[in-house]
């Protein structure tokens, strides 16, 4: 999709539809859509008396050939209150709106922006929004009964200094929608290795440096936690490591790791998941593939910090040599673990993906995993589970979420979490002996090989996944918290 900024009036903009958006309760008369009803002929006031035109949250109306407007069609989204209208709200509406028109052949749209939002992070929001529209999930069916595309999209109403902006949209939406195309795939179609191809190319193509550690180079650091994952699958694991060194980068400044789990399927090991709703648990290296997809990012970007991605790939199955309840493993960070639960992997081969990023040179840590049923149970599949320290380092990420427009939550991670997990036979056990708070004692869990060095888990389990498509997304992965990352990455 084409998108550029236009100067033109929205009543004279030539274009399959023109977009814009109500909110509940909209002035009519004198407010911001006054000439877009005039121009149809009072036809929006009309609808707005007779309850058609409520502008409740992602509400759709719309008027095919208005009179007044040489567009073809007038859109008129919903916004809600607008008291509640944030940045989330503009990115989904947008990309509700191209998705509703595209199914009904639109190939040129316009999206007008309005009062409250005309400056340059609302055009990249919108931007982001069409962009994030396009990905469906049809790539295995045989007949694509859909091959409709909206191909040019115009932006009207931004200030004129927001090409940069619709040029940041397009990175971070295209590294977005390059994930979930990816982490949509099945387990047949992305083993760890070739997970591992995957990101081989794209950071040939991104200029980034990569390093893909095969089994016998894990094998001699001694990545326990890895290798005894791995071990029940016939299919061997990889450690994935990029690396962003910009030539502008201060040496003083922190090196950023990025840490995320790909466990490209999950049985559930020894200690195997129920059948119903296993096929999902390709999902389980969306973790991995967020950091992967930040990195596409960040390499155009170009931040002047150096980062640092390191993604531990395997698949989690039961085979004859699977490690079982009751095993010790030896992680990387010589630690050693008591596997209770063989269904607690991911924690596993981030220990040894976290310590490695610290034996890399990284200062600062993030890492982000579908980690926990206990964070849906928490925050239900609304929020990212995030767990930290310090707390300055936690507060300047959540912040960085609020701005992008992606829903965070705080959760505790104090020391009492930690006793949890301390094994009786070895120094740390995979899952908790207390009740409760499974979430909280994973990260504590991980906190253990972090070292001191400033640290964030993002537990994605809820929100890297949609069960059913929703109006602004397919179904599928999300690429969720990618932008929040790449944000976060400048302000560090």
């Amino acid at each position: 999709m084409q998108i550029q900024l236009e100067t033109t009036s929205p009543l004279t903009v030539e274009a399959d539809a023109l977009v814009t958006f109500a909110f509940e309760k909209d002035e009519l008369i004198d407010g911001p859509l006054a000439e877009l009803d005039r121009a149809a002929g009072g036809r929006l006031k009309e609808l707005a008396t007779s309850h058609e035109l409520t502008g409740k949250s992602l509400e759709m109306v719309l008027l095919h050939y208005p009179a007044g407007l040489k567009a073809a069609r007038l859109l008129i989204v919903g916004a809600g209150k607008p008291e509640k209208f944030d940045n989330t709200m503009l990115r989904r509406l947008a990309s509700a709106a191209a998705r509703h028109l595209k199914s009904r052949g639109a190939k040129r749209i316009a999206f007008l922006l309005r009062e409250p939002r005309k400056d340059a992070g609302a055009a990249q929001l919108v931007a982001e929004g069409l962009l994030l529209a396009e990905l469906e999930l049809d790539k295995y069916k045989s007949e694509k009964k859909n091959q409709k595309a909206i191909e040019q999209a115009s932006i009207l109403g931004a200030d004129p200094g927001a090409a940069e902006a619709l040029e940041r949209a397009r990175i971070i939406a295209e590294s977005q929608n390059w994930a979930r195309d990816i982490a949509n795939e099945p387990s047949n179609r992305l083993t760890p290795t070739i997970l591992a191809g995957h990101a081989e190319k794209m950071a040939r193509e991104s200029g980034l440096q990569v390093d893909i550690l095969n089994e016998e180079r894990i094998e001699e650091m001694k990545m326990g936690g890895l290798l005894g994952v791995a071990r029940g699958s016939a299919e061997p694991p990889r450690m994935i490591v990029l690396t962003y060194n910009p030539p502008q980068a201060n040496p003083g400044a922190p090196v950023l790791g990025l840490v995320g789990k790909a466990v490209t399927f999950d049985t559930g090991g020894i200690s195997i998941k129920p059948s119903k709703h296993m096929d999902a648990m390709k999902y389980d290296m969306c973790g991995g593939i967020t950091m992967l997809a930040t990195m596409r990012a960040i390499a155009r970007t170009k931040p002047a910090i150096k980062v640092i991605a390191v993604v531990p790939a395997t698949e989690n199955m039961p085979g004859g040599r699977a490690t079982k309840p009751g095993d010790i493993l030896f992680s990387m960070s010589g630690k050693t673990i008591e596997v209770l639960n063989t269904d607690a992997e991911g924690r596993l081969i981030l220990a040894d993906g976290l310590f490695y990023a610290r034996q890399l040179g990284a200062t600062h840590l993030v890492d982000a995993a579908t980690l926990t049923g206990a964070i849906v149970v928490a925050l239900s599949t609304l929020n990212v589970g995030v767990f930290g320290r310090p707390d300055d380092y936690t507060r300047l990420f959540l912040d960085t979420a609020r701005t992008a427009g992606e829903r965070m939550w705080q959760m505790p991670v104090d020391d009492d979490y930690a006793d949890m997990m301390k094994s009786q036979i070895a120094d740390v056990q995979n899952i908790s002996s207390g009740d409760g708070g499974g979430a909280c004692t994973a990260a504590a869990f991980l906190r253990e090989f972090t070292g001191d060095v400033p640290w964030i888990h993002l537990d994605i389990a809820g929100t890297a996944w949609l069960d059913d498509a929703k109006p602004w997304m397919a179904k599928g992965a999300t690429g969720v918290a990618i932008r929040t990352l790449v944000d976060f990455t400048e302000k560090l």
